[in-house]
């Protein structure tokens, strides 16, 4: 999965975009960005950058900040989708 699959997967599962960003760094949102060492995802909070994970590749960025807005909904709205395993 790339960042373009996923964004028309969280479209397709009614994720609010106020709770991700694929592009930049915006605060109170989880986001994922490429750095020069692979793909980070991580919470924005004002300037911060909090709970960094650093992934080699895209897919596995993905899986990861997939897995991390599922949890995010289901617990701010009760909903979610399957689990799928973070390689």
């Amino acid at each position: 999965m790339n960042s373009k699959e996923l964004r028309q997967f969280f479209k397709g599962h009614l994720v609010p975009s106020r709770l991700y960003d694929l592009r930049k760094n915006h605060k109170g949102r989880i986001c994922m960005e490429k750095s020069a060492s692979g793909w980070s995802v991580y919470f924005s909070d004002k300037k911060q950058k909090v709970g960094v994970l650093h992934y080699k590749d895209e897919a596995s960025a993905c899986a990861a900040m997939k897995n991390e807005v599922r949890k995010l909904m289901e617990g701010l709205y009760g909903v979610t989708w399957s689990a799928t395993p973070v390689a």
